[in-house]
Parts: structure tokens; C-alpha cells; sequence
């Protein structure tokens, strides 16, 4: 409670004592001296005003309230000591081992400048410490990293809406499988992200949105500035292979590469549908071989037409999605894991593709949350042009499934999560479960379990048995 000036206690003492003794009577301070109450004193009401409220915020403090920070001790690795079966070329042993262990920085920045204004950024910058596989390939010495995940500017005007700067695009409504979320370039570095939504990477764009006068339509057009491509795996991180050469990145070499795309939807009670087209590069660069004396692959890119259709359809705590693209001219031997990298073979054919992904998300309750998406896609004309005895590896019908399940307890402090996802040949399986506590409105703490089996022949072999274990320490402020 503040404290009162000496002069407002005195006044308030005595205003107390008069009110005791009746509005009628004086109040007796001394015998030769009394007090009406009633006397004026001359004080304005306002002498007082202000007297205890707070100091003005300071211009450094308001510009640092649109700043949003979190830091993060992050360790994971493989506990558990196995061998790992690849048939003609024996059994690999596997030792429990620290794979991650680092300080990260996120900041984000947003602040409506002037009416009709955004801007909007966020960033991360990681310090790799000891055991860490960054660590560990920098010749066993702390390094260092920043990466920008978005910054824009946006100008809302009426029904119009610009957005200018590094951003991403979502078209897709099955959550974290959708055939259309192909837009932006992504990156798996190791098994800590392990969702789209996690992996995508922002690129340079112009978005310009229209909504209709009762905002139950909009039309959507991008432009990307920079076409980008997804990062070749980290050498020494536990997706990394080594083909015996280095992955380059492509070299535009003065070209100018351009995507662009619109989508119109429209919104029903209880439902939303889309309907868009693209013209897009793929998202995975396809390498050939280095020429003789050379040590560096050649990255070859592939530009595609995408056409695609959405729908969503809400029953009480249901929510039904359906998402379904038709690609033109894309490379038939794509590798089907983003993030990692493909190596050109003999069959370098330009194919057309169709695909759907398809699912639920269902509300249990208040605090419970269940979804399954399921992503399936064929070549047409599949043998067509191949020569005798070549196959393809995207062969038939391929695709995954992911299912997710969040429980939040404890008015939203505790939350425990569950995340399967696996491939429709059903050769591999992905098991995470994570647990996430907030401490208080500064600190949390999350850890996570992940669980790998693999067939031979997956992609995912050589992490057949693995477990990995991870822990989280969060400070946001």
C-alpha cells in the first residue's frame, strides 16, 4: 500500500474524527482553537493527482515490449546400444551417444508502426556446445550459427493486404501431411523436428490478399523473389550421409528463378473450399555424378505446374480436411523424405503426379485433441518411357500417416503429447512422446522420447532400434 503524503494522513485523521462526532459538532483540537469541517481550505481537487500512479514507461521500454525472447539448453542423443542388420553388407554397431547439445536464442519482433502497418520478424541464434555433432565436425571447437526465420512488412488497406519479405505460404488443410504444403523449402537436420510445420523454411515473397465485401471469399496471389532449395543434411548430423562428394548448392549463375501462385476460397457455414494453381521449382534438387577431376555433384532443378483443390468440413468437434494436387513435369525419382538428398539414376524422366492427403482433427474435449492425416500419391503413366529392366523407386502407391494426440492438464501448465508417423508400405515407424511443464510465466521445461523401427529397404534402416532422448530448459521473457 502506497504511503500518504504527511499533509493528506493529518486531513484524513481528521475528517475520520469529525464524521465520530457528528457533522453538527465542531471538533475540539485544542480548548482556545476549533475546526468546522466545514471550512475551505482552498486545496483544487486535482493537487493530489497523479501523486501515486506509476512513472511513465520510458521510450526504450515501450520500443522493447514488441520484442518477444526465448532461450533454450537443449540436449538429445541416442541412449541405447544396439546393431543394425543390412543384410549383404552385415551388422552395424550403434552406441548410445550425445548427438545434440546446445543454447538457443529466438527472438521475435512485431510492431504495428502506423495505422494499416506490421512489421513482423523472428530469428535464432545457437551456440554449440561440447558433444554436439556441429561441435564435434568443427574439429571439436564451439561454434556458432544465426538464421532468420522471417521478417515483413505488411500494408492493409480496405480489402487489400501486402506483405513484402521473407514469409511462408500454406495452402494445405490436412495438418503437418498435406500434398499442397509444398510451397516453401524445408529442412530436417536431425531427429528433434520431425513435422512440416516445424521444418519450413521462409523465402523472399510478395503476397497480396483481396477479400470479398462480406470477407467470405479471398483471393490470394504470391510471388517468390528467390526461389530457395532444401539444405543438403548437415555433414555429421545423424541424417547426413556421405556419398564420397560434395552437395553443392545450385548456382544460378545471373539466371533469374521466379515461383508465383493464386488461390481463391470461399467459406460455407461449417465448411471452407480452395481452389488454386502454381507454377513452382521442386522443393528437392536432383545430383548427378561429378565429372571426371571434379569433387563436386551437380544439382539439377526442375520446375513443375501444380493444380490443386481443398476442403474442409466442420461437425460439432469434428473437423474433416481433404487436400488434392495434380503436378505436372516433375522428376519421377524424387526422394520422398524432404530434407535429405537424392541421387540422379538412370531413369531421369519427367512425369505427371497425382496426390491427396486427407484426415480429421477431432476435440475430445476442453483439453484434449486428437487428428490423423494421410498423404497418397502415384505417378501416371508410370512405365511409360522407361527402358527394359529399369524401375522406378516411386513406384505404385506411396505416401505416409501421421497421428497426433495432445492432452493439456493442470489449467495448461502440463501437456502430454503423442506423434506416430510411418509410410503406407508400412516399413517404418516414428514414435514421439513429449511431456512440456511451465514452471512459471518465465520458465518451462519439455522432454521427449523418440522411438525408431525400420525395414529393410526404408530410407529409415540405418535407425532401425534407435531411441533418442531429449530435454528442454526455456526462459522467455
Amino acid at each position: 500500500m502506497p504511503r500518504l503524503p504527511r499533509t493528506g494522513l493529518v486531513l484524513a485523521l481528521l475528517s475520520s474524527a469529525a464524521t465520530a462526532q457528528g457533522q453538527d459538532e465542531p471538533l475540539v483540537l485544542d480548548p482556545d482553537v476549533s475546526f468546522d469541517p466545514s471550512v475551505d481550505f482552498g486545496f483544487d481537487d486535482d493537487i493530489f493527482a497523479g501523486a501515486f500512479d506509476e512513472e511513465e514507461q520510458s521510450a526504450t521500454e515501450a520500443w522493447f515490449e514488441d520484442f518477444t525472447i526465448r532461450i533454450s539448453q537443449s540436449t538429445s542423443g541416442q541412449i541405447n546400444n544396439h546393431s543394425i542388420d543390412l543384410g549383404a553388407f552385415g551388422k552395424f554397431p550403434k552406441q548410445a551417444d550425445l548427438e545434440t547439445n546446445r543454447l538457443q536464442f529466438n527472438v521475435r519482433y512485431q510492431n504495428p508502426i502506423a495505422p494499416g502497418w506490421l512489421i513482423q520478424g523472428s530469428m535464432w541464434y545457437r551456440v554449440y556446445w561440447n558433444q554436439d555433432y556441429e561441435y564435434t565436425t568443427n574439429q571439436d571447437s564451439i561454434d556458432t550459427e544465426g538464421q532468420l526465420n522471417d521478417l515483413f512488412i505488411q500494408r492493409s488497406s480496405g480489402a487489400h493486404s501486402f506483405k513484402l519479405g521473407r514469409q511462408t505460404v500454406v495452402w494445405g488443410e490436412t495438418a503437418g501431411n498435406s500434398v499442397l504444403d509444398i510451397i516453401n523449402n524445408s529442412e530436417f537436420r536431425d531427429f528433434t523436428i520431425i513435422d512440416i510445420e516445424d521444418a519450413r523454411l521462409s523465402q523472399a515473397m510478395l503476397v497480396w490478399d483481396f477479400f470479398g465485401t462480406d470477407n467470405s471469399s479471398s483471393l490470394s496471389t504470391f510471388v517468390n523473389l528467390y526461389p530457395e532449395f532444401n539444405p543438403a543434411p548437415v555433414r555429421g548430423s545423424p541424417l547426413f550421409f556421405d556419398p564420397g562428394f560434395n552437395l553443392p548448392d545450385y548456382s544460378r549463375d545471373g539466371k533469374i528463378l521466379l515461383e508465383a501462385g493464386t488461390q481463391w476460397k470461399k467459406s460455407f457455414e461449417g465448411s471452407d473450399i480452395a481452389v488454386m494453381a502454381a507454377y513452382l521449382y521442386e522443393n528437392q534438387l536432383r545430383y548427378d555424378p561429378p565429372l571426371p577431376g571434379s569433387a563436386d555433384a551437380r544439382p539439377d532443378i526442375n520446375d513443375f505446374l501444380l493444380l490443386g483443390f481443398s476442403a474442409n468440413r466442420a461437425i460439432g468437434k469434428l473437423l474433416l480436411n481433404f487436400d488434392l494436387a495434380f503436378s505436372h513435369n516433375i522428376l519421377a525419382d524424387s526422394f520422398a523424405f524432404p530434407g535429405t538428398s537424392s541421387l540422379s539414376t538412370p531413369v531421369n524422366l519427367r512425369k505427371d503426379q497425382i496426390g491427396t492427403s486427407f484426415g480429421f482433427e477431432y476435440a475430445i474435449d476442453n483439453e484434449q485433441n486428437v487428428s490423423l492425416g494421410i498423404q497418397a500419391q502415384t505417378l501416371l503413366d508410370a512405365e511409360e518411357g522407361l527402358q527394359p529392366g529399369q524401375t522406378l523407386t516411386n513406384d505404385g502407391v506411396f505416401g505416409s500417416w501421421l497421428v497426433r494426440y495432445s492432452n493439456a492438464m493442470r489449467n495448461g501448465d502440463l501437456t502430454l503429447s503423442a506423434t506416430l508417423q510411418g509410410d503406407l508400405a508400412a516399413e517404418s515407424l516414428l514414435v514421439f512422446l513429449g511431456v512440456d511443464y511451465t514452471l512459471d510465466d518465465n520458465w518451462s521445461l519439455s522432454s521427449q522420447i523418440i522411438s525408431i523401427s525400420a525395414k529393410s529397404g526404408s530410407f529409415l534402416t540405418v535407425f532401425d532400434e534407435d531411441i533418442r532422448l531429449g530435454t528442454t530448459l526455456t526462459y522467455s521473457f
